[in-house]
């Protein structure tokens, strides 16, 4: 391979550096293979301290090299991987200066909040800043004395232009501190970190603390744990245990595990009480983050959660829809296949914990029914489609506004809503007596696009699932539950999969809304529910109810010791306060709509059949 070659891979990379992870990764071992040395090349170089991170500051350094004599543009990211709302990370950095090689302070204008241009540089830029991090979550950073948690689009700049470039990191360790680093990123011999490239690099979250390791090998690669919490060996070594078992359930899925990036995949679990609870998929590791109390046991904190983002290394970071890639650091990131990414990994989510025995198999199906009760009766169905409410992540994905919304009357989580479309086409499938399950198609996505790491299209999905179960079910499918809202028939596919689906209390009184009581006043929680008793009624969240039935509200704690001597069907005067006028409304109370699921335990042997087949360890 003659450098002229070389030059022409660099060049292609430039251009595609954000949609060709397996190439790139292909490329390095391929110029390692040849003895061809990395440390020829030229790095985006970091090095980070944390001096005063008791006030949960650090300062970063970055030296870009070898540059053109033009203007450098610096950036913050606007987004981070698995996120798809904005969240402006610039914000949080101050303390900005560039030098040249010699050390010439070098001129920096602004051209917009999350950019510093930097001119007059002699083909070299030291730029180092200060970032204020105080939100350990899956989206975000912070640093103080008991630890580092870096995601890093919330922690490091990057130059547009030299995301081809890889990366080297040196994280320098305080005094005293016993912390190690925890990352996806290789470890290099001088002790830095290194990533193919700043794509790589955004995607690789790291955790430095004095943190418990736990490792094992499976399938051929090493499965981490990083758990930074204080808990014994013994409180770790269990939990670990569970998490694997987790594992091995999910890999039984697929057939077997993705081939990780340097062998290894890492669990970044950070469970202290000035945490942010989150959880974020990465492409070779997870960030699982929980404010548990210091005092608190381990016990299965986050386990769910665990096994949710781990479902993920297959499902979004492989099996990829076409409308992530690339994934954009600048700008807001649509997908209209959120149902699938996120709401049939949620569907595993506690399938793969009752097969495992993380919980048990008769906890599992009393949960799940919650869930379908709950899109079931949402009126946000009649606005928008499982794709249409895919398109409302960048609104919903902790985005943050100050104007009111409808959400409850217009959104349904794409986690929930795919979770229960997940759990239909599992239950049709099995109930079809063909030896068809969702296990089987998930295992044909793999094998026919993601363990090929082709971007796939709601169309795709369609298409491999025609292929599956044959004779056009795939189109009817979609037709009736993806590209419509239609629900599939839950009460029958229930019963043949032994569980019981039935209204929770059918003869309990309803307001079609939730009321909290504080100080004699009652306040809806959401807005009215289209529909409901109190929409109809003309009643909203703003209005201050005095009265209901004639009881005054300062006489009860809960408004159910008012209703429950009424029925379904009976009208009740309800005294509100309207920015200070008082006024009276009818309301025709309706019959709760909330159903549930149980374990049927006179479920015929058929469905007993299929039910040990869907929740029994593979």
């Amino acid at each position: 391979m003659n450098l002229c070659y070389l030059y022409f891979i660099e060049s292609y990379l430039i251009v595609n550096f954000l949609t060709m992870k397996k190439l790139k990764t292909t490329l390095l071992i391929y110029l390692m293979t040849f003895g061809l040395s990395v440390q020829a090349q030229t790095y985006n170089e970091y090095e980070v301290s944390f001096d005063n991170r008791i006030h949960h500051e650090m300062d970063i350094k970055i030296k870009f090299s070898n540059l053109e004599n033009k203007v450098l543009e610096v950036r913050m990211s606007r987004t981070s991987p698995g996120r798809y709302a904005l969240h402006e990370f610039a914000k949080n950095v101050y303390a900005v200066e560039a030098t040249d090689s010699k050390g010439n302070i070098l001129d920096i204008t602004r051209p917009n909040p999350h950019q510093w241009n930097v001119s007059g540089h002699d083909g070299t830029v030291n730029f180092k800043y200060t970032l204020y991090a105080n939100r350990a979550g899956g989206t975000y950073s912070g640093v103080d004395e008991t630890h580092a948690h870096l995601n890093i689009p919330a922690t490091f700049a990057f130059a547009r232009n030299l995301g081809h470039r890889p990366v080297k990191v040196k994280y320098n360790i305080p005094d005293g501190s016993n912390w190690k680093v925890a990352t996806q990123m290789k470890t290099m011999d001088d002790g830095t970190f290194y990533a193919p490239d700043t794509y790589y690099f955004m995607d690789s979250p790291t955790e430095i603390a004095d943190f418990h390791l736990r490792e094992r090998m499976l399938d051929g690669q090493n499965i981490r744990l990083a758990l930074h919490t204080p808990a014994t060996d013994a409180e770790v070594d269990a939990y670990f245990e569970e998490v694997m078992g987790i594992v091995e359930q999910q890999m039984k899925v697929f057939g077997e595990l993705p081939d990780f990036d340097f062998g290894e995949y890492t669990f970044l679990s950070c469970y202290v009480p000035n945490a942010s609870g989150d959880g974020m998929e990465h492409r070779n590791s997870t960030y699982v983050v929980s404010s548990k109390p210091l005092n608190r046991p381990l016990g299965k904190t986050s386990m769910g959660t665990m096994s949710h983002e781990f479902f993920h290394c297959w499902n979004v970071e492989r099996i990829r829809p076409k409308s992530l890639e690339p994934f954009d650091f600048e700008e807001a990131n649509m997908s209209g296949e959120l149902w699938f990414a996120e709401g049939f990994t949620s569907y595993y989510t506690n399938l793969i914990r009752a097969r495992s025995g993380s919980i048990s198999k008769e906890q599992y199906v009393n949960s799940v029914g919650g869930a379908v009760s709950y899109v079931m009766n949402a009126p946000g169905r009649t606005f928008h489609t499982p794709i249409e409410m895919s398109y409302q992540a960048p609104f919903v994905d902790a985005a943050r506004s100050v104007d009111p919304v409808n959400r409850n009357n217009t959104f349904i989580s794409y986690y929930t809503y795919g979770s229960v479309l997940g759990l239909a086409l599992d239950m049709t499938l099995r109930t079809m007596d063909r030896g068809l399950n969702l296990d089987d198609y998930m295992k044909m996505v793999w094998q026919t696009l993601g363990k090929q790491e082709i971007p796939y299209t709601v169309r795709d999905l369609e298409a491999v699932l025609n292929e599956y179960a044959g004779n056009n079910f795939g189109s009817e499918f979609f037709g009736k539950y993806i590209f419509k809202s239609e629900m599939p028939d839950y009460t029958s596919l229930f019963k043949k999969m032994g569980v019981n689906f039935d209204l929770a209390d059918p003869t309990a009184p309803s307001l079609g809304n939730g009321v909290r009581i504080n100080n004699g006043i009652g306040s809806m929680t959401q807005n009215a529910t289209i529909g409901g008793p109190l929409y109809k009624a003309g009643i909203e969240r703003e209005d201050k109810i005095i009265a209901m039935a004639g009881t005054k509200l300062t006489e009860v704690k809960r408004v159910d010791e008012i209703l429950k001597s009424f029925k379904p069907g009976d009208q009740i005067e309800v005294e509100i306060e309207r920015w200070g006028n008082k006024m009276t409304k009818t309301v025709t109370l309706g019959a709760s709509k909330a159903r549930r699921s149980s374990w049927d335990v006179n479920a015929d042997n058929k469905a007993a059949q299929r039910r040990e087949a869907w929740l029994a360890k593979k």
